[in-house]
């Protein structure tokens, strides 16, 4: 199952797009990728309804249907123990609470045995791990089956072309070796290259090409090097190889970064919201039956916090305030009132450790962000999300769009109720810069990663943060 926070990047470094996404065909180890989860999370219900002797017809083949569309594809790095928690076991307690909720919803949960159920769910993570280490050492039979693994070299030995090798070098299920980088520029200009890697100049390139040596030429030089670029692709129509030219616009931090065609004409995606057609009303859907389900479920809860609301303190028991909302739009976010005030202005002071404006009942609101919830109703109203940056008042976002680079860009899609930096321990007070451009490394690292597992994945870590954070005040 594929695991979105094991790509995670936190630490600002830049985040090169996937090489999968723009490979179209679909090769024998792409095809392994794809159906190795679901096939052994079937063959684990086949199995275990066989050891108990139930026939497998009827529920169990809807069930089988249901799970292969829940199942998503796995990662080709070996398991081990210490990421079999993230890999494999947290994707599959989401897709057995998916099943749950979807059992129990129909009634069809009391059709299968209990034991079925529980032996199923705790055996099928075991076999996933097993299924994942072998396939990884399966990987390089099934390339040398379809004949598929081929000869690479990379024309530049800069940043870019070293970011690119990692690249190649972390994805065994292209089929690619790469021999090496070719440059004119000296060895003591290139710098450190582990040792071999630097094979000569690129006229030495074009003569091994020629020669049928290599089959794949990957070109990493700068877009300046415009008609030098053009005279290697003249060169190089002389022999078979492949030829693909990487643009170094890829050293930016790019933000669904993926190849599109308008017309004929390639486009390359530089900064894109996640929640682009399809993907939009998938977000929108699991939005209106996360929000509804919770808001059904708090209802007498949410009543009681407005009676003690009401009754701790005078004013309103809703405390509304503008933020930015999608593209930067303003909206009106709902919180109950925690505070004796209800500013919205130009100037909002940010709520700090023992604050005097905190009503005593406002606080225990806050240290279990009781007073968040009325945002559900937001998101049904469709001005905000389950799952998404933590909207900021617009005087925060005036002040620190101005000194964090990349500030705006989290507002490519609607702010949440929780997100990806909130479950990283960053609630509460941003009251420093370091602070804030953390918030918008890990808002901008849900966007590039974005799926509607990791959604569900971050609602269920929202619950136990709440529990034990202590930053909230």
């Amino acid at each position: 199952m594929n695991k979105p926070q094991s790509l995670m990047n936190t630490s600002g470094a830049t985040s090169f797009p996937r090489l999968s996404l723009f490979r179209r065909q679909l090769s024998l180890a792409s095809l392994l990728k794809l159906l190795l989860d679901p096939v052994v999370a079937i063959g684990m219900l086949l199995l275990v309804a066989t050891i108990f002797e139930e026939e497998f017809i009827g529920p169990y083949l809807v069930l089988a249907l249901i799970l292969f569309s829940l199942t998503f594809p796995g990662r080709w790095a070996e398991p081990n123990l210490k990421s079999f928690g993230n890999v494999i076991l947290m994707p599959w307690l989401i897709t057995v609470a998916i099943l749950f909720l979807l059992g129990f919803a129909t009634g069809y949960i009391a059709v299968f045995p209990d034991m079925v159920l529980v032996t199923w769910g705790v055996g099928t993570p075991v076999a996933l791990f097993v299924a994942h280490k072998v396939a990884h050492r399966m990987l390089p039979h099934v390339l040398e089956l379809e004949g598929s693994t081929r000869q690479a070299v990379i024309v530049g030995a800069n940043d870019l072309g070293r970011k690119f090798a990692k690249e190649l070098a972390s994805g065994p299920d292209l089929g690619i070796t790469l021999k090496g980088f070719y440059d004119d520029r000296a060895p003591s200009r290139i710098g450190d290259l582990p040792q071999g890697k630097l094979l000569g100049t690129i006229e030495d390139m074009v003569a091994i090409a020629r020669a049928g040596a290599i089959d794949l030429v990957y070109i990493t030089l700068p877009m300046a090097s415009q008609p030098r670029i053009l005279q290697l692709l003249d060169d190089l129509r002389d022999t078979t190889v492949s030829v693909y030219f990487v643009p170094d616009i890829f050293v930016a931090d790019m933000i669904q970064a993926r190849i599109d065609v308008v017309h004929g004409i390639p486009v390359v995606a530089v900064c894109e919201t996640p929640m682009y057609g399809v993907n939009g009303v998938v977000k929108r859907a699991s939005d209106i039956v996360l929000a509804t389900s919770i808001l059904l479920l708090i209802a007498p809860l949410m009543a009681a916090i407005a009676v003690g609301v009401k009754l701790s303190s005078p004013g309103p028991v809703l405390f509304k305030q503008r933020r930015y909302g999608l593209d930067g739009r303003e909206i009106v976010v709902y919180k109950f009132r925690s505070m004796t005030v209800c500013e919205d202005g130009a100037q909002i002071e940010q709520a700090k450790r023992g604050d005097q404006r905190i009503t005593r009942f406002g606080g225990f609101l806050r240290r279990a962000s009781l007073d968040e919830l009325p945002q559900f109703i937001n998101v049904l109203q469709g001005a905000m999300s389950v799952v998404g940056p933590r909207p900021h008042a617009v005087a925060h976002n005036e002040q620190y769009r101005k000194i964090v680079k990349g500030y705006m860009v989290r507002h490519k899609v609607k702010p949440g109720v929780t997100g990806w930096a909130q479950v990283n321990g960053l609630r509460g007070e941003t009251d420093t810069t370091e602070k804030m451009e953390a918030r918008v490394r890990y808002d901008i690292d849900y966007m590039r990663h974005w799926s509607i597992v990791f959604d569900l994945m971050i609602v269920l870590k929202t619950v136990f943060v709440v529990f034990r954070d202590r930053n909230a005040y």
